[in-house]
């Protein structure tokens, strides 16, 4: 590798959003610096599997009131 050409290469401190934390190996920051997530697999609907609840009768009338004038009959 060439000399200072890389970024520095560090542990860092991770703190998920339950207050657990872990170290790892990162260029973000300084060394022994606290990286707080708002979001991470605890988290997430992606992993958690809950989901907000979709207004979708809500939602089809405003698309209908606001295409209204296009004149499609429904």
């Amino acid at each position: 590798m060439k000399n200072d050409i890389h970024p520095d290469y560090h542990e860092i401190n991770v703190v998920m959003t339950d207050g657990t934390e872990f170290k790892t190996k990162s260029t973000w920051g300084k060394a022994g610096d606290s990286m707080r997530l708002d979001i991470d697999p605890k988290s997430h609907p992606a992993w958690t599997g809950v989901h907000r609840m979709v207004d979708t009768g809500g939602q089809i009338a405003k698309f209908n009131k606001r295409f209204a004038s296009f004149g499609i009959k429904s």
